[in-house]
């Protein structure tokens, strides 16, 4: 397992409802928990993957995340079996709108 961590300029996240848990941690897929933490302009993003060395890949969906949607003020914790980008960049919309109340 590889650990990652890091920290994205955001827009504030503009509503908040209860911390919440999107997808499910198994061959090809990953779970995202986001929650409210840190500063109000930046989200935090920690990362436990089985797929070493995506470092850079990790970064760049990531950080084109953060710049389209505003996360700021949150916490991103993501469990991770070799999702591919695409599949990580839906489950985060996922979680966000469910962090947002829209999955109510």
């Amino acid at each position: 397992m590889e650990t990652l961590d890091f920290r994205f300029a955001s827009k504030p996240v503009s509503r908040v409802a209860d911390p919440a848990l999107c997808g499910v941690v198994g061959s090809g897929n990953l779970e995202i928990l986001i929650k409210t933490g840190g500063e109000p302009a930046a989200c935090r993003v920690s990362i436990k993957t089985s797929a070493r060395g995506f470092g850079d890949t990790w970064q760049a969906v990531l950080g084109s995340f953060a710049a389209g949607h505003a996360a700021g003020g949150t916490e991103i914790a993501i469990n991770d079996m070799g999702a591919t980008p695409a599949v990580v960049t839906l489950r985060l919309a996922q979680a966000l709108a469910e962090y947002q109340g829209g999955g109510q």
